[in-house]
C-alpha cells in the first residue's frame, strides 16, 4: 500500500530533512509540500539538494491544503501547528515536529512557551524506556504523534535507563550539550551568522530557561523519577548538524559499576537505532551524521560517585525527522526501520 503524504514547513531545515528521508521511503508518496513566505516557489528553489522533488511547488500552509492525505507532517514553529491540526480528520496520521503537542502539563507549556496549550500526543521516541516497556507501545495505531525536541530526547534517552533501573538518583542531574545551529531553524538570526559562531563556542538558555527542560522531566517521570531536577546547558558550536550530550547523575549508594552499565545494556539490547558502545568507547557527532542512530558511551566516575553518559545524534535525523518517520512507521504497522538510514556519512 502507498500512503499519500503532505509536508508543511517544507522550506525549513526540519521539513527539508523529512523530505530527504521520505524520498527513499518505499511506502510513502509525497504529494504536497507547503510553506509560508516561500509559497508559490518551486521546492528545489529553496531546497536545491532535493532533486527528486523537482516536480513539486510549495503551496500555502492551511488545513484545506493538507486535508485528504493519509499522513501529514507538520514542521512548523511552536504555536503554529495546534490550530491547523485541530482541523484535520481524525483518520489522518498527523506528526507534529514542533512543540505544540509534546507537553502533558499546561503549566509547563505556559511557563516555557506561552499561548494556548493544545494537549499532549503520543511522544515520538520509540526506544524511550518507561516503567513498563518503552514508548513504542504507545505509538502503535496512533493517529496523533508529537516528534520530540532534539535536545530533550537525547538527554532523556541518556538518563532514563538508569532512572528505570533505580541505579541513579533523579535529583542533581546535569546535562551539557554541544549543539549545531540547525536546531534553531532556518530563519535568519544574528547570533547564528557564520561570522558569529565560526571559531567560537556560545552558551545559550543558561540557568534553567531552555524550553526542552520540562520535556526531559516528563520523560524521566515516565521512567519512574518522582521529582527530577536537571541542570541543562546547551552550547552552540560551529558544526551545522549534531548534538553531543554529556549527561551525569549520582549513582545510588552501594551500586557497583557493573550494575550501572547493565541498566543501559538491558534498556537498549536489540534496539536498531539506539546503541550503547563497548566499555571505554565514546561517540562523535561525525559518527551519526545523516543517520537515524543515537550512539552512547558510558563511564562510571567512582571518585565522584556519578555515571557519565555521552550521546551523539544528528539533530535533524534521530533528533527530529527520523524520529517522526520511525514513529509513523510504527503507527501504521510498517517495519520500524523502513526508509531510515542506520549508517552515517564519512568523512
Amino acid at each position: 500500500m502507498t500512503y499519500s503524504v503532505a509536508v508543511s514547513g517544507a522550506s525549513g531545515y526540519a521539513g527539508g530533512e523529512i523530505l530527504r528521508l521520505l524520498a527513499d521511503h518505499p511506502e510513502f508518496e509525497v504529494r504536497t509540500v507547503t510553506a509560508h513566505s516561500n509559497a508559490g516557489q518551486s521546492l528545489v528553489s529553496v531546497q536545491p539538494h532535493l532533486r527528486s522533488f523537482t516536480h513539486l511547488t510549495l503551496r500555502e500552509t492551511n488545513a484545506e491544503t493538507l486535508a485528504g492525505h493519509d499522513i501529514v507532517f507538520l514542521a512548523l514553529p511552536h504555536g503554529a501547528s495546534g490550530a491547523i491540526a485541530a482541523e484535520l480528520s481524525q483518520d489522518t496520521l498527523v506528526i507534529d515536529c514542533g512543540a505544540d503537542h509534546r507537553l502533558e502539563s499546561a503549566d509547563d507549556w505556559s511557563a516555557f512557551y506561552g499561548g494556548d496549550h493544545h494537549g499532549a500526543w503520543a511522544y515520538g521516541v520509540p526506544e524511550l524506556p518507561r516503567l513498563s516497556g518503552t514508548q513504542r507501545e504507545r505509538l502503535t495505531g496512533a493517529r496523533r504523534i508529537a516528534a520530540p525536541g532534539c535536545n530533550a530526547s537525547t538527554v532523556a534517552l541518556s538518563l532514563a535507563p538508569g532512572i528505570r533501573a533505580g541505579v541513579i538518583e533523579d535529583r542533581d542531574l546535569v546535562a551539557v550539550l554541544a549543539v549545531g545551529p540547525s536546531g534553531a531553524g532556518k530563519s535568519l538570526k544574528t547570533n547564528l551568522l557564520a561570522s558569529e559562531i565560526l571559531g567560537s563556542a556560545n552558551p545559550y538558555a543558561v540557568g534553567g530557561s531552555h524550553r526542552h527542560i520540562p520535556e526531559i522531566g516528563q520523560a524521566l517521570r515516565w521512567a519512574g523519577a518522582a521529582t527530577p531536577t536537571i541542570s541543562f546547558t546547551p552550547v552552540l558550536v560551529p558544526m551545522s548538524r549534531g548534538i553531543l550530550a554529556t549527561s551525569t547523575a549520582r549513582i545510588m549508594p552501594g551500586t557497583d559499576a557493573a550494575t550501572v552499565r547493565a541498566a543501559w545494556e538491558d534498556a537498549y539490547a536489540g534496539e536498531r537505532f539506539v546503541q550503547l558502545l563497548p566499555e571505554g568507547q565514546f561517540p562523535r557527532t561525525a559518527d551519526v551524521l545523516g543517520a537515524n542512530t543515537a550512539l552512547m558511551g558510558l563511564a562510571v566516575d567512582e571518585a565522584a560517585g556519578r555515571v557519565v553518559v555521552i550521546a551523539a545524534v544528528d539533530n535533524l535525523v534521530k533528533g527530529t525527522a527520523g524520529a517522526a518517520i520511525q514513529s509513523a512507521n510504527i503507527a501504521l504497522g510498517l517495519a520500524e526501520s523502513t526508509g531510515l538510514p542506520m549508517n552515517g556519512v564519512a568523512p
